[in-house]
């Protein structure tokens, strides 16, 4: 898979023990999905070129797939589910928050299309279309998020959010901090 370069990478040894350490990551999680312990999770590590710099989360509405760059080679591979028509975007932006179980106010848009959902819900409640962890993205209403409806995932589904399995956010958002760049591409 080839994916356009956009930034210039840059190796640091910082940048090569993070790498080591998401190696050995990856190793346990195929560990732990071939005995079948955390069957829901599913990250890959897959091939990639590019150069973005370690670290850097790319998200390919087209595949709806997420990738975080281990290194100018790897990525670790997520399904995602992304915007439906119309409601797709594309651009460069950071993770400006990171949240445990928050609570969610629908945006106008998505009150004025559902004029019945609350004003509020809170976290950890079954109806918060969040899930367990969500990082929000600098300049606007999106955020990269998890979700209480599994098999929404890997679809065209959200108003700009891009939507992960829980266990797969909880992976991720340990793996990043906020100012993380994120792509999105078509």
């Amino acid at each position: 898979m080839r994916i356009e370069a956009i930034t210039t990478a840059t190796t640091t040894e910082a940048c090569k023990a993070t790498f080591k350490a998401m190696m050995i990551a990856a190793v346990a999680l195929g560990a732990a999905l071939a005995t079948g312990r955390t069957a829901s999770a599913r990250p890959e590590l897959v091939g990639m070129t590019g150069d973005y710099s370690p670290g850097t989360i790319v998200v390919r509405t087209g595949e709806r797939k997420l990738y975080l760059v281990l290194d100018g080679s790897h990525a670790m591979r997520y399904p995602v589910g992304v915007g439906k028509a119309g409601r797709q975007w594309a651009g460069t932006t950071k993770i400006d928050g990171k949240y445990r179980y928050p609570a969610w106010a629908p945006p106008a848009e998505v009150k004025r299309d559902k004029p019945t959902l609350p004003d509020v819900i809170p976290g950890g409640s079954p109806q918060n279309p969040m899930g367990v962890a969500a990082m929000t993205l600098a300049g606007g209403e999106y955020a990269i998020h998890g979700t209480n409806v599994p098999n929404s995932v890997g679809g065209f589904v959200s108003y700009g959010c891009i939507r992960m399995l829980n266990p797969d956010i909880t992976d991720l958002y340990e793996r990043v901090s906020i100012g993380t760049t994120v792509v999105v591409t078509h």
